[in-house]
């Protein structure tokens, strides 16, 4: 690989096309303030570098991006790139990850709205992420170890499993298919409604009126604190360690915990079929 190292960056397209290079220690900065400094790139390593410029790194192919910072003025960063290896980096500029395919992030700071949008095999590990709206319509989703603050997150992603992490968000997983959660905590209100295909495993689950209008849904040892008006509508097999608030209007299978505030039904659609067993008592 050729070497580019020590330089400061700012003209439009600055270093478009750059093929089989190492990237090290560089500035994309400057009063030119040019877009798209390494569009185009292939086979590149960006190493130790901080971005300034919009969008720095469009139709990548083939690259990684390591110990470095793209700041809130790197509007839109990685967008329709494949193949992308992100570590060790700080990430704080708006709609971060667009349309891209195959892209590992290890151990990565990212404070950006709307992350992640129609993405292709992420997988995320060790990281921290704060996003209103992150991966929508995206899937193929891996992330193990996330700490993730936010409002709107995962709505319509398709195929996403999420192992020991904390989501601290609200309408989480709405509309979202082929989802599984492990040992995982979920804090926020409405949680997955209109979902299809959500597991949760081991998770504690913390809010209002979650679980409303899913279908196969399961939830296999799971805690669920402060959660009245669950599973309205929803087709649920649910194993609950605990106590549930409320239950309201479930359509079909089985809810089983150790005690219920209230069952609720009233002013429903359809008949409810489910199962409701409170362990060591009698069948509802």
């Amino acid at each position: 690989m050729q070497l580019i190292e020590n330089q400061t960056f700012d003209n439009e397209r600055a270093l478009y096309h750059l093929q089989d290079t190492l990237v090290k220690g560089c500035t994309f900065a400057g009063p030119a303030d040019g877009e798209s400094v390494l569009k185009e790139c292939r086979d590149i390593a960006i190493d130790h570098c901080s971005f300034s410029l919009r969008y720095p790194i469009w139709h990548a192919r083939n690259y990684t991006l390591t110990d470095s910072k793209l700041d809130e003025l790197t509007r839109a960063s990685l967008w329709y790139s494949d193949n992308g290896v992100i570590e060790h980096t700080v990430i704080t500029g708006v709609k971060a990850l667009r349309e891209c395919n195959n892209t590992v992030i290890r151990e990565c700071t990212i404070d950006s709205p709307e992350f992640g949008w129609k993405t292709r095999r992420t997988r995320i590990s060790d990281s921290s992420i704060v996003s209103e709206y992150i991966f929508l319509d995206a899937e193929d989703i891996e992330i193990e170890h996330l700490d993730f603050k936010g409002k709107y997150s995962f709505q319509y992603v398709r195929n996403l499993v999420i192992k020991d992490s904390v989501l601290d968000t609200k309408d989480a997983f709405w509309h979202a298919r082929n989802v599984t959660v492990m040992d995982s905590v979920i804090r926020g209100e409405y949680l997955a409604w209109f979902s299809e295909g959500l597991t949760l495993i081991r998770c504690k689950i913390i809010g209002t009126q979650p679980l409303c209008y899913c279908r196969s849904l399961k939830l296999i040892d799971c805690e669920m604190i402060d959660c009245d008006l669950s599973f309205e509508y929803s087709e649920a097999e649910a194993e609950i360690i605990g106590h549930i608030d409320s239950v309201k209007n479930p359509a079909s299978g089985r809810i089983t915990a150790d005690s219920i505030g209230e069952l609720i039904y009233e002013d429903s659609i359809l008949e409810s079929k489910a199962e409701i067993i409170i362990r060591n008592n009698n069948s509802a």
